[in-house]
């Protein structure tokens, strides 16, 4: 039966983005309908609302067996919408957004060779989004943890680290400051490992790990890191630095019966148009999409393309030292797909 992918544009370098990695799935042999939708910042600059969404664009996710998301834009003004990536996890209950950092062959960088991955929750913490503004010069925000979300987040890393046949899942947490928040979720831990007694827990306080992560990143090789929303979203990105740009990130968000694709990086909107960024962590969360519906030897095809096309370094863009276009980066990738095919 064939698989229908909702395909969310977005904003900025997000067309561009989206395309090329479109035109890279196409080169496969995959049987998908691509149902192409809107949605972000720009989208609602010409339509207004209190969304980032037309309906047209949920009834299409609705409709599909698995969404893929450009760059989008997120207004930071108060009053403005809340962003596309934490709405649509939330209305789909995507709970686990994994991230894995992994070095690419001959592109290692100034602190060495590192082989983990990220998993943080998706859906509460500080992006619940309860705020209140007490007086002209006081706000709050709320961050609602709850013991659900820990344990199940908490499952899907043990499950990871057990498939992958790693040996330790690492929460990053800080409760001797957040005693009741932070103490949840490391209990939450616990009582999740406690049935996976073949893997370690090597517990760190967030900014202790901020630093051990750029001292000795190696120590971490191998592991599962595991956060609450906020923890985990700048601890990832600063784990993209060791692999030389979070344009080589790529991201899925899981629930149990609905997930969501995405690049970890944003929409660089003062690269619209110039051809510039680099594609592979579109690429590559195009390719993880295919994993995820069954189209497994389609997604292995890709990840290989990519890796050649990297170690390769003849046609790589700005970030990856070198001096290649998106489009010629992402048509490498193609014609590397087209020799393997044929």
């Amino acid at each position: 039966m064939t698989k229908k992918i909702a395909v969310i544009n977005g904003d900025g370098t997000g067309p561009e983005l989206v395309q090329a990695m479109l035109n890279v799935l196409k080169a496969t042999d995959i049987k998908a309908e691509f149902i192409m939708c809107e949605a972000g910042s720009e989208w609602w600059e010409k339509n207004g609302g209190n969304s980032y969404f037309p309906k047209e664009t949920w009834d299409a996710m609705e409709e599909a067996d698995v969404c893929f998301k450009g760059p989008t834009t997120t207004t930071p003004t108060p009053g403005t919408p809340r962003s596309v990536a934490v709405t649509i996890r939330q209305h789909f209950d995507l709970y686990a957004n994994i991230r894995p950092i992994k070095t690419f062959t001959n592109h290692v960088g100034p602190l060495g060779e590192v082989d983990f991955i990220c998993v943080r929750e998706a859906t509460e913490g500080l992006y619940s989004g309860i705020e209140y503004q007490l007086s002209d010069d006081v706000g709050i925000a709320i961050r609602k943890i709850t013991r659900k979300s820990c344990e199940r987040v908490a499952k899907q890393a043990f499950e990871i680290a057990k498939n992958k046949n790693w040996k330790t899942v690492v929460p990053l947490y800080k409760a001797n400051i957040l005693k009741i928040t932070d103490g949840m979720f490391f209990d939450s831990v616990k009582k999740i490992g406690a049935d996976y007694p073949d893997i370690a827990i090597e517990d760190y306080f967030i900014d202790n790990f901020a630093q051990q992560i750029v001292k000795n990143p190696q120590r971490f090789n191998q592991t599962i890191v595991l956060s609450t929303n906020l923890f985990m979203d700048v601890i990832s990105e600063e784990c993209a630095g060791l692999i030389g740009s979070i344009g080589c990130v790529y991201s899925g968000n899981y629930g149990d019966n609905y997930a969501m694709f995405e690049p970890a990086h944003g929409s660089t909107p003062k690269y619209t148009g110039l051809d510039k960024v680099n594609p592979t962590a579109t690429i590559l969360s195009g390719a993880w999409m295919l994993d995820y519906i069954g189209e497994k030897n389609n997604s292995k095809l890709i990840f290989d393309a990519v890796n050649h096309v990297i170690t390769e370094g003849k046609h790589v863009t700005y970030d990856l030292k070198g001096n290649s276009k998106l489009s010629e980066m992402s048509n490498a990738i193609i014609d590397q797909i087209n020799k393997t095919l044929n």
